[in-house]
């Protein structure tokens, strides 16, 4: 195992504006870090990075307290699965599984031996024989998992291997690969736009945009204390509420919406501009103090999305997925506003009154 460690990282291509912005963080031994953002975001140069394959501009990469910013991909002890596979089409399973072996001159029966050892491991001892265009697509993913674990790397490195499966078979291969990393306890980053990937994988997620660390932390820290509006809106479905406002006699106040937010334990409260709550803190009540219509819903089997029009705006709630509202409805809801989460002008949290 292997930590891994990044210092002030930054990614320039000439004189263009920097790709990646003076990157920092630590990822521990056996700790299976996310890293999260929209495309476009640098998340696939940073993962190329630490593979080697991209030269770092400035700043300091460290695996296993060793700084490896000269050094090739062959001597950074790193297996990489990619998007595409990349496996060798006229190689079998069993010789693209060995290849790496094969390059570092190991003896075929040590070879042989591993090669099976893994194919039992990943269920591929069946397919040993076959090519890649004989394989499904999860077959293959697994071939490309085989080929990366094969010569016992420091560090597994994975650019959004699982973007060209279908929906069923990402969420089996997230468990498998979960599964695998656990098993072998290497130190794994992972780099994908799907949030929900992050959120079911990763024991960290970092979460970027337009080249910048936003945010670092579990699941639940970024979810329950987005550090800013991008990273709240970011993570989350149904998608986060975010309505603007300002401060008046304790109360957060949204005039379009006739919304007021009971305000606690806020720090300059004066400076809140907007508040953030997610679909779980609307209930619907016949006591509710607010009336609004439902546009339309999203039934998703164990919950439903209820698309709430209020004095113009649009609202998310969730309720669970027997419900009997239809389309056109009008409800009357509650907001908890104890789970509200509060920005300010430059869009940075401010405080949880929940905690």
């Amino acid at each position: 195992m292997a930590s891994i460690r990044l210092h002030n990282i930054t990614k320039s291509y000439g004189a263009n504006e920097p790709v990646l912005r003076n990157i920092t963080m630590n990822i521990d031994n056996g700790e299976f870090l996310v890293i999260v953002g929209p495309s476009g975001c640098g998340k696939s140069t940073l993962l190329r990075m630490i593979a080697g394959l991209e030269e770092i501009s400035s700043g300091e990469l460290f695996i296993s307290e060793k700084c490896v910013n000269t050094l090739p991909p062959k001597d950074r002890d790193v297996g990489m699965v990619f998007q595409n596979y990349a496996l060798y089409p006229h190689l079998t399973v069993a010789e693209n599984i060995g290849f790496p072996l094969r390059l570092r001159k190991i003896n075929k029966t040590e070879i042989d031996k591993r090669v099976h050892e893994i194919a039992s491991i990943l269920q591929l001892e069946q397919f040993l024989l076959r090519k890649p265009k004989e394989l499904s697509g999860g077959q293959r993913q697994r071939v490309a998992l085989g080929r990366a674990i094969a010569r016992n790397p420091q560090v597994f490195l994975f650019d959004e291997p699982l973007s060209n499966l279908d929906a069923q078979l990402r969420s089996q291969m997230r468990s498998e690969i979960l599964a695998l990393q656990r098993k072998v306890g290497v130190t794994g980053v992972y780099v994908t736009h799907d949030q929900t990937e992050a959120m079911t994988m990763g024991d960290k997620i970092a979460v970027l945009h337009k080249g910048i660390l936003q945010q670092m932390g579990t699941p639940s820290e970024v979810y329950n204390r987005p550090q800013n509006v991008f990273v709240a809106q970011f993570i989350g479905n149904p998608l986060i509420n975010i309505i603007e406002g300002h401060y008046a006699d304790g109360m957060f106040v949204c005039e379009p919406l006739n919304i007021r937010i009971q305000m606690e334990r806020i720090v300059s409260p004066q400076n809140v501009k907007y508040a953030g709550f997610r679909p779980d803190c609307i209930s619907i009540d016949d006591a509710g103090g607010y009336t609004a219509k439902i546009e339309h819903l999203e039934y998703i089997g164990h919950e439903t999305t209820l698309f709430l029009r209020l004095n113009g705006e649009q609202l998310r709630a969730r309720v669970s997925g027997g419900t009997a509202y239809k389309n056109g409805d009008t409800v009357r809801f509650a907001l908890h506003d104890s789970d509200v989460l509060f920005y300010d002008n430059d869009q940075n949290i401010l405080l949880l009154q929940k905690y």
